[in-house]
């Protein structure tokens, strides 16, 4: 998805986005999957706890590599059936020079359930 610039928004259209910095506690193969995918289970801290994702992320990510990994996702939108997975979260990326999905995160730690802003 790349091109180019979407549509300009307002800054209160953004803040409508609610996209959260979550640490990933468990991954698995999603088998079920049409794309090849993850299933990942990923805690937002005391106040959101944890949530579920389906991520299409098996290009650079295998699941040991995932788990302790702190990531952003959007945690406002609603869930999500993909096969028998209720998707809670959707995990923001961006593609590489191929197209496959580089995963967004902080570049130090920070505590779970921190808004991005």
């Amino acid at each position: 998805m790349s091109g180019a610039a979407a549509e300009r928004i307002g800054f209160d259209d953004f803040l409508k986005v609610d996209v959260r910095v979550g640490r990933i506690t468990r991954a698995e193969p999603f088998p079920e999957a049409r794309k090849p995918a993850y299933k990942l289970w990923i805690d937002f801290g005391p106040e959101l706890g944890e949530k579920r994702s389906s991520a299409q992320i098996t290009d650079h990510y295998t699941p040991e590599t995932l788990v302790g990994r702190q990531v952003l996702a959007v945690v406002n939108f609603p869930p999500r059936q993909i096969g028998p997975v209720m998707s809670e979260v959707l995990t923001l990326g961006v593609p590489d020079a191929e197209g496959r999905v580089v995963l967004i995160g902080p570049s130090l730690e920070v505590p779970e359930g921190g808004r991005l802003y």
